[in-house]
């Protein structure tokens, strides 16, 4: 079987993005913009985090505008393919921001839909 054609479960997917934002939590610690310019192993931890977010995004396909609808997932998806192509050309305030404004809440309706898939019994 392709991996391709392989079938991602959601439950896995929102686990990656859950698990992937902790860790960008705790790499990002008391760190603001200037902190992570000077900072390139937690710069290149939190892109590759924020890199499989944005894959786990992608393996959720239209199910993630149907589970989280206030997210923006078309940008979600964007930065992945931004951080793998043309990472020689990432504005780390654009990074910073992603970080310090859009994943708390990204991580919150991610929580809330892990749950209602579990109580739910859909995976």
């Amino acid at each position: 079987m392709s991996g391709r054609s392989r079938q991602h479960r959601i439950v896995d997917c929102l686990e990656d993005i859950l698990d992937n934002i902790t860790r960008i939590e705790g790499y990002a610690g008391r760190l603001d913009l200037d902190g992570l310019k000077q900072d390139g192993l937690r710069r290149d931890a939190i892109e590759r985090c924020l890199e499989r977010i944005c894959e786990a995004a992608h393996r959720l396909g239209d199910r993630a505008a149907a589970l989280m609808p206030d997210q923006a997932w078309e940008d979600i998806r964007g930065m992945g393919n931004r951080l793998r192509h043309a990472y020689d050309r990432i504005d780390l305030a654009v990074v910073w921001n992603v970080v310090s404004e859009r994943l708390p809440s990204l991580k919150a309706d991610a929580a809330q839909a892990l749950e209602r898939l579990r109580t739910g019994g859909e995976a």
